[in-house]
């Protein structure tokens, strides 16, 4: 392919640049993906080509400015142009009625109420000057806070250019997902350091690195909710400023609701306070504001708040019990995390005998012992944690709890590594550390080995039938029948899989060795690059950190792996056994190519399939170029039905979907061509 003049580079970056953010508008503000991430990737790096090699070109709003990169000195002091008043709080619903009364009798009349989530992040303040996106400031005290912008341009659901070239300001939330708190502090744990006490802490964590890279990794989102400066917006209520905001581009949160009395304020009230676990994000309450904005304007403020607003928080979700031993549990890469084995006690909706309790430095900094009275909580109404010790509960007998200095599983003697919070067993041969190896070498996202439950693969470990990962591709059916509960056809359907197993492309593989730091997608990253996991353990530093992506931490810790003789030992035997090391999967440069009719397709399968497991189907379709979804909507194109095909088909043949049998699924892969 010749390269492109600069009139053709400009004109083709403006184009992807428009399709680029759309995309991700529709990804990250709408929770609707209109394409498969395989499409986004090629047209990314194929504007990151463009501006690499014609840096001028390179715009503010371009997606390749979100990547972070930027190492900040610090952040700069940033004057409000419009304070950010806090809210009064009310907790009950007789201090409700009371704002409710307070409002009417200075208005006179009676007023609606735009009811909205109280989000737990931290508030942020956006400016754009002609629809760019300049500024980004935390709220600090109100009047001074802290430019963030850098760190704020890698959260996906911020707009780096608003759908109008509009000179407005607008406030929200920045927040951490429940589902990435918990990953970052698995990570954290598994990695030795501190781990945050809720997402909100993780949220304001991570928009406060220096480094902005670490801000882009931490997969934060927002919703904005209030316009400081209106611009050339007409907006009249809160409910319709917030259809506006939306329509220009933020996110905004779709759980708001308008009330015309306060008795509906307080059943919107007390259906969140019910729902609010299922949510994926954290909230602690409910905002109330007047909505109509003429009616805000007449109560105005108090030097601290507005009149026209308020907060219901929700009750804490706290109770004590009495904590009864400590269980410690070692992780794969030698981690100790001690767990509170407790009374059993009802806490936000569940009954919970065991919470975190982190580290060993967490238990010495709150002097946790065993016999006492503790206070739990859910961390984010997730994860069961111990907030404090009741001292004045505490047995006059009580002595400090002993930290560990041996490994409870192999009795080798721990380390306290520098810079980690954590207690490690670094013994490689430590049976709790194969056990979980094991685990992760055959999970869904890993070598996917269907009947290797932890039990079983316990068993086999203890019985002598597997010290390692290989070990597993030597089994034969006299052995699994030596196990606990396993049978003729549950030995036959154990082999089957591990046979299928050995098929896998080779991403699979990579990620199931659990090299530290390497999840699902650098795993597959790396396979796509080098071609094989042979190639990969003779790359460079310098090549694996110049993958997108790809940071110095991973490349070290992949460069570190391969240079242990017994993990080349260990390739030699899965190699020997039949298992693939190759990867089977389409280079982005080859994805243009592909001739089937799964691409660029969103596909559904649904039914008991034969000839394939669902998970072998998936891989194909995706090999193949297709998307491969969950359920059924407007933008599915094909429905593949198996037998007892349930309530995805009937909805597929209400909306129109193209629904095809099994045979016709096979036919499909089978004349597809991918090379």
């Amino acid at each position: 392919m010749e390269p492109l003049t600069f009139q053709a580079a400009e004109e083709r970056s403006v184009k992807l640049r428009e399709e680029l953010n759309q995309y991700a508008y529709e990804y990250y503000v709408q929770d609707q993906p209109t394409v498969e991430d395989f499409v986004y990737d090629k047209k990314y790096q194929e504007l990151v080509a463009i501006e690499m090699e014609y840096p001028d070109l390179i715009t503010p709003e371009s997606p390749t400015q979100r990547v972070g990169g930027k190492v900040l000195e610090g952040f700069e002091k940033v004057v409000h142009d419009v304070p950010l008043y806090s809210l009064n709080d009310v907790f009950s619903k007789e201090e409700l009625i009371a704002f409710d009364e307070r409002v009417k009798k200075a208005v006179g009349h009676p007023v609606s109420y735009c009811c909205e989530l109280k989000i737990d992040g931290l508030s942020i303040s956006l400016k754009y000057e002609e629809g760019l996106f300049i500024q980004g400031a935390t709220r600090g005290d109100g009047t001074v806070g802290e430019n963030i912008t850098e760190n704020l341009k890698t959260v996906k659901s911020i707009p780096l250019r608003l759908k109008e070239p509009l000179t407005i300001e607008v406030r929200g939330e920045c927040y951490m997902p429940k589902a990435s708190f918990i990953k970052l502090n698995q990570q954290r744990e598994e990695e030795g350091k501190e781990v945050f006490a809720n997402p909100r802490n993780a949220a304001a964590g991570s928009l406060r690195q220096l480094d902005t890279k670490i801000a882009a990794k931490r997969n934060l989102s927002t919703f904005l909710y209030t316009l400081a400066d209106f611009g050339p917006l007409e907006s009249t209520t809160q409910d319709h400023a917030l259809t506006e905001m939306s329509r220009l581009g933020f996110r905004t949160n779709p759980e708001h609701r308008v009330c015309k009395t306060i008795d509906e304020v307080w059943e919107y009230i007390e259906a969140f306070h019910k729902t609010r676990d299922q949510l994926p994000y954290e909230i602690d309450g409910i905002v109330i504001k007047v909505n109509e904005f003429d009616v805000q304007d007449d109560l105005g403020f108090t030097v601290k708040a507005p009149r026209w607003a308020t907060a219901y928080k929700f009750p804490p979700e706290e109770a004590q019990t009495l904590l009864l031993d400590i269980d410690w549990t070692v992780g794969r890469t030698g981690v100790l995390t001690p767990t509170a084995i407790m009374e059993p006690v009802r806490l936000a909706g569940t009954t919970v005998g065991r919470a975190s309790l982190h580290n060993s430095d967490y238990i010495e900094k709150k002097d946790i012992r065993l016999n006492d009275t503790i206070l739990v909580y859910k961390a984010g109404d997730i994860i069961p944690e111990v907030a404090q010790v009741i001292l004045e509960k505490r047995p006059a007998n009580s002595i400090s709890y002993p930290i560990p200095s041996h490994c409870p599983i192999c009795n080798s003697e721990l380390v306290h590594l520098d810079e980690e919070v954590a207690l490690r067993c670094i013994n490689p041969k430590c049976p709790a550390q194969i056990k979980e190896g094991l685990n992760h070498f055959v999970s869904r996202n890993a070598m996917n080995i269907d009947g290797l439950g932890p039990r079983v693969l316990a068993q086999m470990f203890d019985k002598g039938l597997v010290a390692d990962v290989a070990d597993l591709y030597a089994l034969d059916k006299e052995q699994l029948l030596t196990l606990e509960k396993i049978k003729d056809k549950s030995a036959e359907n154990i082999l089957t899989a591990i046979a299928a197993s050995k098929e896998n492309s080779v991403e699979r593989l990579i990620f199931g060795l659990g090299i530290r730091h390497v999840g699902a997608k650098a795993a597959g990253i790396l396979a796509e690059h080098f071609g094989s996991l042979t190639a990969l353990s003779q790359g460079t530093k310098e090549e694996i950190v110049s993958l997108n992506t790809i940071g110095e931490t991973i490349a070290d810790s992949v460069v570190t792996y391969f240079e242990n003789e017994e993990v080349h030992e260990l390739m030699r035997e899965l190699a020997d056994r039949g298992v693939n090391l190759k990867y089977k999967g389409l280079r982005s440069s080859q994805l243009a190519e592909v001739d089937s009719p799964f691409k660029n397709k969103t596909v559904v399968l649904t039914g008991k399939l034969i000839d394939y497991t669902r998970e072998e189907a998936k891989e194909k379709i995706q090999t193949l170029g297709g998307k491969v979804t969950g359920s059924v909507s407007k933008k599915t194109d094909i429905v593949v039905a198996g037998e007892e095909a349930g309530s995805k088909l009937s909805k597929a043949q209400s909306l129109g979907v193209e629904i095809w049998n099994e045979k016709q699924m096979i036919q499909a892969i089978e004349e597809s061509q991918t090379d």
